[in-house]
């Protein structure tokens, strides 16, 4: 009760404190706004307190015996390996979309918003951007299958209403949705493949000293499933003959925070900038080494390459930039001091086949996903555990505190074993003076500068593990933590000169097409701003 009872002050203290931020911002912006005093703040707070618990603990409540079981799977097979889980049904599907970056369904994000699920944004291309009527803002009231019994999705989890509105292609879905205007209307939608657009590879021309080619891919995404679905290999390849046509001096393949995703893949991509030889080592659990070699000899692109990770790079990231970095193909650039440090396989087994005609009547089971193998580069160590080791490393303001795969309980141990027959290429770069000289250029900049700083002070903080309940103190921290992440946010956000970005022809979005048009502005306006792909061009414009 006591700790319940700490909890519980932390939570109204610093609502009050936000309370009394966003009104002093408000009163600055018109003189006309009414000052509640630092009691009706307090009320006001502890309203929003008392109705964020009430809605932990509603959500508690639905909780299914289904997911404790689920969870408790998961406390077995935890301790094993932190890569090894139990898959529920819809958990399943849930993967295998996220491997393949399709699935059947409407194509509207879904949020859950004062108690109601509403609509945050309709996918570009979707059945519900096709169709016309569903829009964001709209909240959903009932889900109705064809001419079926609309269900009431009141009070339903957010999950369980996906699960209701997606199913097989070329199924109707019925809507009955509240417009912001108060008005009712039934929506009718056929289902159809959804293609989540943004976890597909895309590329840009940096212009500047040399004109450098930007390739970003945030998955290595393959259609595991055999539904005609993109893989990233081919994407890659696309876009790199793309970016020559385009006549770049030089390309940025940026895998931060990719988390992987086809072993298969990741070989094949390996190719497409070295000749021949092994990619990577696998062992499995009995001993066996197997190496996955390229399988097309020759590549698509020789030029200077630079690889962007960072600690969110995980599995078949890791064994892409190990592959460029054993082989000397191009340079690692990283915002830790390691990527991720997952070097291991996992096999889906679906847990139906498991059972006798008999037992039929259990299914579905769901899945186990079970680690089966673990990854060696072809010089030997694994990326288990310690990862890659960027061969420059710009600083985040994370990069002082353990990160990744070291941070599970129960992580399989890094070993190494004999390398593989590979021939290193020669460099065209000298990494020790690409490294001194971007040294030189981060002492000088501001913007390093301060992410260093923030570096240390968030690890202050990390190792920190008291906060104090006297509101004077705890607002003067806040205010002095608030100044200095201002301070660094504010230089974060501003464009950067000599970030020029051309996007490619090919990729030019249709004239009344608003909707792409303006993601591919966001994106690009991010791209101006990103510090890290800043300092990797003038990286870049030294190697040859």
């Amino acid at each position: 009760k006591e700790s319940w009872r700490k909890y519980l002050k932390y939570l109204v203290m610093s609502n009050v404190y936000d309370l009394s931020e966003a009104q002093d911002k408000a009163h600055e912006k018109s003189d006309t706004v009414k000052i509640k005093s630092m009691e009706q703040l307090e009320i006001d707070a502890r309203k929003k307190v008392n109705k964020t618990m009430t809605t932990y603990f509603k959500n508690l409540k639905a909780i299914t015996r289904n997911d404790r079981l689920s969870s408790y799977f998961n406390c077995i097979t935890d301790v094993f390996d932190p890569h090894t889980n139990y898959l529920a049904p819809k958990d399943k599907a849930e993967f295998d979309a996220s491997m393949s970056g399709q699935f059947f369904g409407i194509g509207a994000q879904l949020q859950v918003k004062d108690d109601y699920v509403q609509v945050k944004e309709i996918i570009l291309g979707s059945a519900s951007y096709k169709q016309g009527q569903l829009k964001a803002d709209d909240i959903i009231l009932k889900v109705a299958q064809g001419t079926e019994e609309p269900v009431d999705i009141a009070d339903m989890r957010l999950d369980d209403v996906v699960q209701l509105i997606r199913g097989k292609k070329g199924t109707e879905v019925r809507l009955t949705v509240k417009k912001p205007d108060g008005s009712t209307v039934v929506i009718p939608i056929i289902r159809d493949v959804v293609v989540i657009e943004d976890s597909y590879a895309k590329s840009v021309v940096l212009k500047g000293k040399r004109n450098i080619g930007y390739i970003y891919l945030p998955g290595f995404y393959a259609d595991f499933n055999g539904n005609g679905g993109r893989t990233c290999s081919k994407d890659i390849r696309i876009e790199l003959e793309k970016l020559k046509k385009a006549n770049v001096d030089g390309v940025i393949l940026d895998l931060r925070y990719n988390g992987g995703g086809s072993l298969n893949d990741v070989v094949d991509m390996a190719g497409l900038f070295i000749d021949k030889g092994p990619m990577v080592q696998v062992k499995e659990r009995g001993g066996r080494i197997q190496t996955y070699d390229d399988r097309d000899a020759g590549t698509v692109y020789d030029g200077p390459l630079s690889i962007m990770v960072n600690a969110g790079s995980a599995s078949a990231s890791e064994i892409m930039a190990a592959a460029i970095q054993d082989y000397k193909r191009g340079l690692i650039i990283g915002t830790s001091p390691a990527t991720y440090g997952k070097g291991t396989v996992q096999r889906v087994y679906d847990l139906d086949n498991t059972l006798t005609s008999l037992q039929s009547g259990m299914k579905p089971l769901g899945s186990a996903k079970i680690t089966c193998q673990k990854f060696y580069r072809v010089s030997g160590g694994t990326t288990q555990l310690r990862g890659v080791t960027p061969d420059i490393i710009l600083p985040d303001p994370y990069y002082l505190l353990d990160r990744g795969e070291k941070e599970n309980d129960y992580p399989l141990a890094w070993d190494e074993i004999p390398q593989a027959n590979y021939k290193a290429l020669k460099p065209s770069f000298n990494i020790e003076k690409l490294r001194s000289h971007s040294a030189e250029r981060l002492k000088k900049n501001e913007g390093f500068a301060m992410l260093e700083e923030a570096a240390k002070r968030v690890k202050r903080q990390k190792d920190s593990t008291v906060v104090s309940l006297n509101y004077e103190k705890y607002s003067e921290e806040q205010k002095r933590y608030k100044a200095e992440n201002k301070k660094l946010n504010d230089y974060l956000e501003k464009e950067i000169p000599g970030i020029d970005i051309e996007g490619l022809k090919e990729d030019a979005p249709p004239a009344n097409d608003t909707i792409k048009i303006r993601k591919n502005n966001d994106w690009i306006k991010l791209l101006k701003k990103d510090i890290y792909l800043s300092e990797t061009i003038q990286i870049m414009n030294e190697m040859r």
